[in-house]
């Protein structure tokens, strides 16, 4: 039977008596002048029987140290459990029918002195074996009986049943060796009803009686667990519930332990059943173990020696983002999440956690092991904007910037950067504190300042007649903070001053079709937007669940200040259907009130319904855009998609100011569907994809990283 080795098991204290030589076997073999009688052979075979057990017991205790109680106590650690002596040991005596015990004239009264010379001086030859060749001597048994410590029936015959089923060597009829009976004694003790056995051999008239002496187990009737913190006690009730009133099995209580020690493992947390004890009244007591966290520090470590070495960043700021705390129970699970926030900061190159035990008081202390990565410095590059599809030099950016990630050993993060391509150029400070200090809700704050300048052929499409650049300048605050688990919200006040200019840079207020660019008649559109958004996301990956709600509100400070409500939302749900990933993404929008013509939802392109250049569906107060792609994997990076793009204006695009999309007679809906190639590079999935249209034009599409 598997056991907890690293349990101790404690029962009311059952003695395992030495046998001394039986005195009356002596007689028993006087009696009889013949040595050769069979009377005279059975005895003196008994007589080795009786000493093979004792010398089994005295090499047993010669390598594994005195016998201690039955279910005598042993402690868990976390460290490797020691091995244990038997449950309990078996001894055999031999009686006559009237109960007096035999003896054989070899023996001599000696509490210190083996019985059997002869076997004595065996043993000590042989010492180190686990066999004597007494074992394979056998003896005929006739009958062979279960009974109670005293020798009498036992009051539940399904006790003795299980005993009596338990045997496999011990039948009547049968001659048997010492090692057999032990084994049929390790059987009965194995079927978990008996907290002690004993073979006796009782000479009759019709021969050898075997007898097991057995002592049931207590009846349970309550427990007592201590040292379960985080251990429900509906799971203890449930798991004992079936066995109250009945005798306790030591193999069910064995299943008990490994369920509630599985109960640990499977969240991760350090506790294990260290002790169960049987007390009178058939009361259990159980104690468990867990591992209390005592104290939590931080090490800083070189990144190139791994010595520790003093850190730039602050312990608190650290220590405040882990959910692990001083007097909880370690969990491993709850140190692995733990160790992926620090690594979110984007401050550290490294993290691990070390448990170390605190002497033998049962705690932890965790050490926390970072190396940190440079605060920051400055870059530059190049890239594609996927929203400029025209032009010769059409999405190409050049980019130059400056960060720090780490400010004041704080983990705020300073970002300071210039984009420029062809049409559009965006230059931006944001700081951002990603834990306010002091707020309990790990709210972040971000403070930012931009000045922007985009193309504004989405909506004022007018290649032919010159280009508009929307110029935006942009200055706000915005606090963000988790929910709940995978939502996060964000409320922010941000000013914008939004207007057009022509390719020459004049300010101008109305385009080629005498359409009204901005809302207020001006050449520049201010309002001040009051913006709630909440999130929910998945895993992360592309694939997973994600929807967002986003709700702007102009404030109309000034009576020249717009004042308009825009709600905006987006759904996406990926879908595995063998070996291809099938996504469906849906967005839609609505603009109420006074609102720039150039901020209408513009519909179509490459994050929009592929097959139209951009904004060349339609231009509305509404719209709604859906999508589905099944995407499949080729070879190595490289991947397939297959797509279908919807997009509808709900017929709202005359109701934006001087209807411009009417002016230039976009349909208002459309379709678009093809095929492309996906290849995984550092900077992101690399799309190239090629899409016809409701019209029957096609159309290549390049993107880099996720649609929106």
């Amino acid at each position: 039977m598997p056991r907890n080795d690293g349990v101790r098991f404690t029962s009311s204290s059952v003695k395992i008596r030495h046998l001394s030589p039986p005195p009356l076997l002596l007689d028993f073999l006087s009696a009889s002048h013949d040595p050769t009688s069979p009377l005279a052979g059975t005895a003196r075979l008994l007589a080795r029987f009786i000493g093979s057990f004792k010398h089994r017991e005295r090499e047993r205790e010669h390598w594994l140290g005195p016998k201690s109680p039955l279910l005598s106590s042993l402690s868990l650690s976390l460290a490797r459990p020691r091995k244990l002596p038997p449950l309990c040991s078996a001894s055999l005596s031999l009686s006559q029918p009237d109960g007096t015990a035999l003896a054989d004239p070899g023996y001599k009264e000696s509490p210190a002195v083996p019985p059997v010379e002869s076997a004595q001086s065996e043993f000590e030859a042989r010492k180190g074996q686990s066999v004597s060749r007494h074992d394979e001597e056998r003896v005929l048994i006739s009958e062979v009986l279960v009974r109670n410590k005293d020798g009498e029936e036992l009051e539940r015959k399904d006790l003795e049943m299980e005993a009596l089923q338990a045997l496999k060597a011990s039948r009547p009829n049968s001659a048997l060796t010492v090692r057999e009976v032990q084994e049929d004694v390790h059987r009965i003790i194995d079927s978990g009803y008996f907290c002690s056995c004993m073979p006796v051999a009782v000479d009759t008239r019709d021969g050898i009686r075997l007898v097991f002496q057995v002592e049931p187990n207590q009846e349970f009737y309550g427990l007592v667990c201590e040292g379960a913190n985080v251990l429900p006690s509906k799971f203890l009730e449930n798991a004992l519930r079936d066995g109250y009133g009945k005798v306790v099995n030591i193999r069910r209580l064995d299943e008990v332990i490994n369920s509630i020690n599985g109960w640990y493992i499977e969240r991760g947390l350090f506790g294990l059943v260290s002790d169960v004890e049987i007390l009178s009244g058939g009361i259990l007591k159980m104690h468990i173990s867990e591992a209390e966290v005592n104290n939590i520090s931080i090490r800083f470590l070189d990144r190139k020696t791994g010595e520790p070495t003093t850190g730039k960043t602050k312990p608190e700021t650290i220590l405040r983002q882990l959910t692990t705390k001083k007097g909880q129970v370690y969990s491993m699970l709850q140190g692995k999440r733990d160790v992926e926030t620090v690594l979110t900061m984007g401050i550290m190159e490294d993290v691990s956690i070390i448990p170390q035990p605190v002497g033998d008081t049962g705690k932890v202390d965790l050490v926390m092991n970072v190396v940190e990565r440079k605060s920051g410095g400055f870059s530059a590059g190049g890239g594609i904007s996927t929203g400029i599809t025209s032009g010769p030099l059409s999405g190409l950016i050049g980019s130059f910037a400056y960060s720090h990630r780490n400010v004041f050993g704080r983990n705020q993060k300073l970002n300071i950067s210039l984009e420029r391509g062809q049409f559009d150029s965006i230059f931006r400070i944001n700081y951002t504190d990603p834990w306010i200090e002091g707020d309990d809700k790990r709210t972040s704050r971000t403070i930012m300042v931009q000045n922007s300048r985009t193309p504004g052929s989405n909506v004022h499409n007018q290649a032919e007649h010159g280009n508009l650049t929307i110029g935006r300048v942009t200055a706000g605050v915005e606090f963000s903070r988790p929910i709940r688990p995978k939502w996060s919200g964000t409320a922010g006040l941000i000013f914008l001053r939004s207007g057009v200019r022509d390719d020459k840079g004049t300010p101008v207020i109305k385009d080629f079709y005498n359409s009204p660019l901005t809302a207020s008649g001006n050449t520049h559109d201010d309002s001040l937007l009051a913006k709630l958004e909440t999130v929910y996301s998945g895993s992360g990956d592309r694939g997973s669940s994600m929807f967002a709600f986003n709700m702007e509100q102009g404030i109309p400070v000034l009576p020249e200040w717009l004042f308009f409500n825009r709600v905006n939302a987006r759904a996406r749900k990926g879908i595995e259907i063998g070996p291809a990933h099938f996504v469906l993404s849906l967005s839609g929008g609505h603009v109420v009130g006074n609102f720039s013509p150039h901020e209408a939802f513009a519909i179509g392109g490459t994050n929009s319904v592929r097959g139209y250049e951009e904004g060349a569906v339609a231009s509305g107060r509404s719209y709604v855009v859906g999508s589905g792609e099944v995407s499949f994997h080729l070879v190595g990076p490289v991947g397939g998609a297959l797509f279908a793009d919807y997009g509808n204006d709900l017929g709202s695009g005359p109701t934006v100011p001087g209807d411009p999309a009417g002016a230039r007679f976009k349909p208002g809906s459309g379709y678009g569907y093809g095929v492309g190639i996906r290849v995984d590079s550092p900077l992101g999935p690399l799309r190239l994809e090629y899409a016809f249209n409701d019209r029957k034009a096609g159309r290549f599409h390049f993107g880099v990283g996720h649609r929106n």
